[in-house]
This record gives structure tokens, C-alpha cells and sequence, in this order.
């Protein structure tokens, strides 16, 4: 937010509140990856609100992939995967693996991995990986953890005060 000046009908200048959205040229593609066929509808209803929350700050997209499918693996983007044995964050480490793809320009694709677990060699191939927690959950409610995340990671870096 910016306070601006703006006159009034007596010519002195009153505080205005002006939203700042991200620039057009500056609207990053984010996908999230996921195996399996999403079978509960309220899962899959928190996901879509999140992703459609997040469009005011880049384009989000889910896919589902059939399993072994690799068309997450894309020249150019930043992977993250989700899995176990990754890195343990807080919201800001989070936002800022975003914000350094935005930077870059570069795409952003998280993948959660199938019921096995990513292969070794794809994990060898991401450039980070990342866990939610050490618990285990199940992979619609890790997706609707990971699209709130990425909601309050645009949010944070856009300094809208949803990420309180």
C-alpha cells in the first residue's frame, strides 16, 4: 500500500490508499504437480479456492499426472519437491524460494510425488527439496497445504496482510 496525495474539491491534498497488484510482465507460472485422482471433493474445493485466490499474483495451475509421468521436469523451471526427507520450512524460507523463482523469471513447479515416494533419480533432478512436515498425510490434504502456502508466500511478498 501507498499513501498518495490526491486533491480534494478545496486543493489540499488528502492520504489515499492505492493497492499495488504484481505488473503484468512480472506474473510468474507456478504448477503444482500431483499423482493420483483427488477423491475428496472437500480437499479438492480448498485447493481451487487458494489457486484462485493466488491468479491476482501469477498464473497457478494443478496437474495431475499418471504415474511415472515426468512432464514435471521442464527446462528452465525451478523444481521443488515435496517429500520426506526434505528441508523443513517456516513460511519465510517458503516465500522466499518463490520470490527468487519470481526474480528470476522462472517458472516454479512443486511435485508431490506418488505413493512410493519420488524415484532417487528425480529427487537427484529437483533443485530443492522440501517436507510439510515429518508427519504423513495424505496426498489431498499435502495439496491443499501446499496451495495455501503458495497463496500466503504471493500474499507476503505482495505485502497484502493476509500472511499475519
Amino acid at each position: 500500500m501507498l499513501n498518495l496525495p490526491a486533491l480534494s474539491n478545496y486543493g489540499a491534498p488528502k492520504p489515499q490508499r492505492v493497492t499495488m497488484a504484481f505488473p503484468a510482465a512480472t506474473l510468474m507460472r507456478i504448477v503444482l504437480y500431483y499423482y493420483g485422482k483427488v477423491r475428496d471433493r472437500n480437499a479438492s474445493a480448498i485447493c481451487e479456492e487458494y489457486v484462485k485466490r493466488c491468479q491476482r499474483y501469477g498464473r497457478v495451475e494443478l496437474v495431475e499426472l499418471k504415474p511415472r509421468q515426468e512432464t514435471w521436469d521442464q527446462p528452465g523451471a525451478t523444481v521443488v519437491m515435496l517429500s520426506p526427507d526434505g528441508d523443513l520450512l517456516d513460511t519465510p524460507d517458503f516465500a522466499a524460494i518463490v520470490g527468487a523463482a519470481r526474480l528470476a523469471a522462472r517458472d516454479l513447479h512443486f511435485v508431490i510425488g506418488p505413493t512410493d515416494g519420488h524415484p532417487d533419480a528425480w529427487k537427484q533432478r529437483a533443485g530443492r527439496l522440501i517436507s510439510l512436515s515429518r508427519l504423513t498425510f495424505p496426498h489431498e490434504l499435502a495439496r491443499a497445504m501446499v496451495c495455501e502456502q503458495i497463496y500466503r508466500a504471493l500474499t507476503l511478498i505482495a505485502g497484502h496482510p493476509y500472511p499475519r
